[in-house]
Formats: C-alpha cells, structure tokens, sequence
C-alpha cells in the first residue's frame, strides 16, 4: 500500500469548470486506519470537507463544498492514491456531483515540501 495521507497538503494539477475547485484549492488530508477525510478551500471555494475509507490505494469518498457565490454542492469520488518517483503521492480521481449535474475526472498531487 502507498503511504499515509495523514498531514499531506494536495492540490490540483488543472483547473476544472468555473465555481470548482482549482489549482488555488489545497487539501489537507487526514487519515487513521482506513478512515480517510481533509479539509480544503481557495479559488472558487471557500470551505469543502471530504470523507470516506480508504482500502490498498483505492480512495472512496464524498464531499461537500461552499462556493464564493454562496451555494452549496457535494458529490462522490473514487480515488486511486499512486506514488511519484520523486516520492510525493498523486490522486488519481473519478467524481461525480449528487446535488447537480456533472462528472470527470481530475488529478491531484502533493505540493512539493508540504507534508
């Protein structure tokens, strides 16, 4: 299995659609046994949390955010946890909104220095 998560800051390697997150969003990860959650915001977002297990390298969440604009979304995501040569880690990630039309794909990674 691919190292913990616990105290990893994460963002983007892309913007998505306006009013998701981007590359200004970071996420600080947490993670004891196979409970996985994080905190995050920036950009377009001013507050999301995510939770959800994780089992091998496989990441299986939901989340739910605040946007700038005052409204509210959440949805479900499937991640793939991989490790980097140069020993940081990148989530590979499948999601899906619930509250609103939409899905794709995105990738994550360690910001180099931060956890």
């Amino acid at each position: 299995m691919a190292r913990s998560l616990d105290g990893l800051v994460l963002a983007p390697v892309a913007d998505q659609a306006p009013g998701q997150v981007g590359t200004r969003t970071r996420f600080a990860y947490h993670q004891r046994d196979g409970e996985v959650w994080a905190e995050y915001a920036g950009g377009d977002v001013v507050r999301g949390y995510l939770v959800g297990t994780r089992t091998e390298d496989r990441l299986d969440f939901r989340y739910v955010q605040l946007k700038q604009d005052g409204t509210t979304s959440s949805g479900h995501c499937m991640s793939t946890v991989v490790d980097l040569p140069d020993g940081r880690v990148r989530l590979e990630e499948s999601w899906e909104w619930e509250s609103q039309r939409g899905s794709g794909t995105s990738v994550v990674e360690q910001l180099p220095g931060l956890g």
